[in-house]
């Protein structure tokens, strides 16, 4: 009986430090900041600015956690698959993954800013 006890106090501690239970609130965070980077690629209607929104969203939702950068990942890509199939070229959509894996891996949002951009952005 004391082993059993002590087997089950040795998985519940181990899953309290995992932190499973976050996963799910690091996902809607990082859904978003995905949204918010979307939104102000839209409201900003900087040329060029594609990119770098691409990157931000990714990387502020990457920063929220591994749910974070779940949910950077899956949106990122359906988004691609999505505009790819709507005639949107290849090549933009090679860059625009760079840009999401740029972000998500924690690379400098800035590295794609354009010159010029507000910097409420």
């Amino acid at each position: 009986m004391k082993l059993f006890l002590a087997g089950i106090v040795l998985i519940l501690s181990v899953e309290a430090n995992a932190q499973w239970y976050k996963f799910p609130v690091e996902a809607a965070q990082g859904t978003h900041d995905m949204y918010r980077a979307y939104t102000d690629m839209k409201d900003a209607n900087w040329k060029q600015s594609d990119h770098y929104f691409h990157a931000r969203g990714n990387s502020d939702a990457a920063k929220r956690g591994e749910g974070g950068r779940w949910a950077a990942e899956v949106i990122s890509n359906a988004r691609e698959w999505i505009q790819e199939r709507t005639g949107q070229g290849a090549e933009d959509t090679a860059a625009d993954q760079r840009a999401n894996a740029h972000g998500r891996n924690g690379g400098d949002p800035n590295d794609y800013r354009p010159r010029g951009l507000p910097e409420q952005y």
